[in-house]
């Protein structure tokens, strides 16, 4: 089965989730968002593209007060605590 992608610049994910860009940058990014999971450098470049599914099942996931013990590895896995 096939599924499309979703890659959004810094600025069209801030907008989409109603956090400022810098906040983004800075905060969510390595920390809440792992590189290869929730963001790519296409081509190796500096750029960023997020990817908007990848981050749209995380937030929902946090949503749900059964899954607040799951720790998510930046391996994929998770601790259940």
């Amino acid at each position: 089965m096939h599924h499309s992608i979703t890659y959004l610049t810094t600025e069209e994910l801030s907008a989409k989730i109603k956090y400022d860009e810098r906040y983004v940058r800075e905060h969510l990014k390595d920390s809440v968002f792992l590189e290869g999971v929730h963001y790519i450098h296409p081509f190796g470049r500096r750029k960023i593209l997020f990817i908007w599914e990848a981050i749209e099942k995380d937030m929902l996931a946090a949503m749900n007060p059964s899954n607040m013990s799951v720790i998510p590895l930046q391996s994929g896995g998770a601790i259940h605590g």
